[in-house]
C-alpha cells in the first residue's frame, strides 16, 4: 500500500497553516524518515516560495517520489517539472474540475474538457514518465463521464489516478463501490494505480479512504493531524495504525515507521499554529489516557482490556517520568532522544539552559514541557522584533498596564499601555512600538501539562493584506507566552513583506483534489 502525503501541499492550504520555506523542508525530511512513498511537495506555479520550496525538497530527497501539482495548463506542468526535475524520483500530479458544477468555472463543454485532458496528461507524460491525474469533485461527476475522461488520462500516459472526493461528499459503501467499478469497467484500468484522496467534511474521511482500499485503490492521501481544507484530509496516523491494528480484515501493509508518528504530529501541529484536539485518534492527548476506575483498574491488570495499540507503536515514551531542577544535561539528552528528538551540542545547550531556568519555576518538568522548550528554542533568533522585557499589572481596581521593553529592528525601544486585560495591554504595547495594520485570527491558549505552575503554549494567527502568519510559544507565564506568540507572527509578516512576497501565494487554489 503506498502512503502519500500532501500536508505540505493540501494539508497547508488550510488558513492559517502557511509553514516557512525551512519548516517545509524539515517536515519533508520527518516524512521521508518515516517511510512515507510520495510526498506532494507543493503547488510550483502558486508563488515564488512554494517553487523554491518544491525545487529544495526535490533536489534533498533521497527515497520518497517527490510530487509538484499543477492545473491542467501548460505552463502549470512545466513550472512543476522545473521545480520536481532534480529529485531521484519526480512525479507530477496534474488535475481538472470533472463534475457540472466545476466544469461550469472554466465553461467547458464535456467534449472540451476531454480533449484538454489528452493533451495536458500527454504533455505531463513528456516531461515525466511518472504522471498522477485527478478529476477533481470524481465523486460528484457523472458516472459516465467519470469513465471517460479517466481511460483518456489512462491513454495519454498517467501512471496513477486519483479519485478525489474533494468535497467530502461520499460515504463509505460509494467509495469502495467506486473505485471497484471503475477498475472493472474503465479499459486499461489493470495497468495503473488507483489513488483515493478524501476530505472529511461529514468525518467519514478515513473510512472512505479504507473502503476505498477495499474497492481496489493502492494508494492513499492523507495528511499529518488530518490537516487540510476545511474540515481536513484523511489523517495519514488514522489509516496507518487502522491498516496495522486490523491486518486480519485488511490484509495490507505500509512502509510508515509508526514509531515516529508521534514526533512527526508534533511538529506539524507547532509549525502549523493548528494544536491536535485532545480526543484525536492516534495523536490526541487522550488518545491512551484511561480515568474511569474501571478503565484504571483493567489497564493496570492488562493493558489489552482497553488498548488495541500500544502506546510505544506510535512513539509514545513508555513513561512519562519527570526530569527536576537536579537533572544533568545528559538526562535531558536521553529523554530528549525517548521524544524522537535529535538536537546537536549548541541547541542541547541552549535547550538545558531553558531547562533550568523553567525547573527552578516548576516542581516537575514532563515531557510536554521538555518539548514545548525544543519549540520554543527553534522559534528564537535573531529576529526584527525581540522582547527584552515585559512587566504587567492587573486586577480588580482599573484597567490593565504592560510596560514592554522590545529591540526594534536592533534599536530598543519602550512603551507603557492601558487595556481590557493584560493581553490586550501587551499586544497594545507591541503596536504601540511596531505600528501594523496585522489582524487577529486567532488567540488560543492551552495548558502543555496539569498544575497551577503548568506552561502555557498560545498560538496566534495575524492576517496582513492577505498575508497569515502564525507565531508560538509557551511559557509558565501566560501573559509572557503571549506577547512571545504575537511577536513571532508579527516576525513572520516582516519577513514575507521584505521578501516582497515570496511566501504568498498568488493564485487561488481553494478546493484543488
Amino acid at each position: 500500500m503506498y502512503i502519500f502525503d500532501t500536508t505540505l501541499r493540501d494539508g497547508e492550504q488550510s488558513p492559517g497553516a502557511t509553514m516557512t520555506h525551512d519548516e517545509k523542508l524539515e517536515i519533508a525530511e520527518l516524512l521521508e524518515d518515516m517511510g512515507v512513498d510520495i510526498i506532494e511537495a507543493g503547488f510550483p506555479i502558486a508563488s515564488e516560495g512554494d517553487f523554491a520550496a518544491v525545487r529544495d525538497i526535490a533536489n534533498r530527497s533521497k527515497n520518497a517520489v517527490i510530487c509538484g501539482l499543477a492545473r491542467a495548463q501548460v505552463p502549470d506542468l512545466e513550472r512543476c517539472w522545473e521545480a520536481i526535475k532534480g529529485a531521484p524520483r519526480p512525479r507530477i500530479h496534474t488535475f481538472i474540475g470533472t463534475s457540472p458544477l466545476h466544469r461550469a468555472i472554466p465553461n467547458l463543454s464535456q467534449d472540451e474538457m476531454a480533449d484538454r485532458i489528452f493533451e495536458t496528461v500527454s504533455h505531463a507524460r513528456n516531461l515525466c514518465d511518472n504522471v498522477q491525474w485527478s478529476p477533481m469533485d470524481a465523486t460528484r461527476t457523472e458516472w459516465d463521464y467519470l469513465c471517460r475522461v479517466v481511460e483518456i488520462a489512462i491513454k495519454a500516459g498517467a501512471t496513477t489516478i486519483n479519485i478525489p472526493d474533494t468535497v467530502g461528499y461520499t460515504a463509505p459503501v460509494e467509495s469502495a463501490e467506486l473505485i471497484r467499478r471503475l477498475i472493472q469497467t474503465v479499459p486499461g484500468a489493470d495497468e495503473v494505480i488507483f489513488s483515493t484522496h478524501c476530505h472529511n467534511d461529514l468525518g467519514m474521511a478515513t473510512a472512505n479512504a479504507l473502503a476505498a482500499v477495499e474497492g481496489g485503490a493502492r494508494q492513499i492521501e492523507c495528511t499529518i493531524n488530518g490537516l487540510g481544507e476545511r474540515a481536513g484530509n484523511t489523517a495519514l496516523e488514522e489509516v496507518v495504525m487502522a491498516l496495522k491494528t486490523r491486518g486480519d480484515i485488511m490484509p495490507f501493509e505500509t512502509g510508515i515507521d509508526s514509531k515516529k508518528i508521534m514526533h512527526i504530529s508534533r511538529r506539524v501541529s507547532t509549525v502549523s499554529g493548528f494544536a491536535v484536539q485532545y480526543n484525536k485518534a492516534i495523536v490526541g492527548k487522550n488518545a491512551f489516557a484511561h480515568e474511569s476506575g474501571i478503565h484504571q483498574d483493567g489497564v493496570l491488570k492488562n493493558a489489552e482490556t482497553f488498548e488495541i495499540m500500544k502506546p510505544e507503536d506510535v512513539g509514545l515514551a513508555t513513561n512519562s517520568l519527570p526530569l527536576g531542577k537536579h537533572s544533568g544535561r545528559a538526562a535531558l539528552r536521553d529523554k530528549l532522544r525517548q521524544l524522537g528528538t535529535e538536537v546537536g551540542d549548541n541547541q542541547l545547550k541552549d535547550i538545558f539552559v531553558r531547562f533550568k531556568d523553567l525547573a527552578d519555576r516548576k516542581k516537575e518538568v514532563y515531557d510536554e514541557d521538555i518539548l514545548a522548550l525544543v519549540t520554543d528554542a527553534m522559534t528564537d533568533g535573531a529576529e526584527h522584533l525581540e522582547i527584552v522585557s515585559l512587566k504587567v499589572t492587573c486586577g480588580t481596581g482599573g484597567p490593565a498596564e504592560a510596560t514592554l521593553e522590545m529591540e526594534v529592528g536592533g534599536e530598543e525601544m519602550s512603551a507603557t499601555e492601558h487595556g481590557d486585560g493584560p493581553v490586550d495591554a501587551t499586544f497594545k504595547a507591541v503596536r504601540a512600538l511596531y505600528p501594523n495594520k496585522a489582524r487577529l485570527q486567532l488567540y488560543q491558549v492551552h495548558a502543555v501539562t496539569e498544575g497551577t505552575d503548568a506552561q502555557a503554549t498560545v498560538s496566534v494567527r495575524l492576517e496582513e493584506d492577505g498575508k497569515i502568519a502564525t507565531g508560538q510559544s509557551a511559557d509558565t507565564d501566560t501573559v509572557y507566552a503571549s506577547a512571545k506568540a504575537y511577536v513571532n507572527a508579527l516576525n513572520r509578516l516582516h519577513v514575507r513583506r521584505s521578501k516582497t512576497g515570496s511566501d504568498v501565494k498568488e493564485i487561488s487554489y481553494k478546493d484543488v483534489s
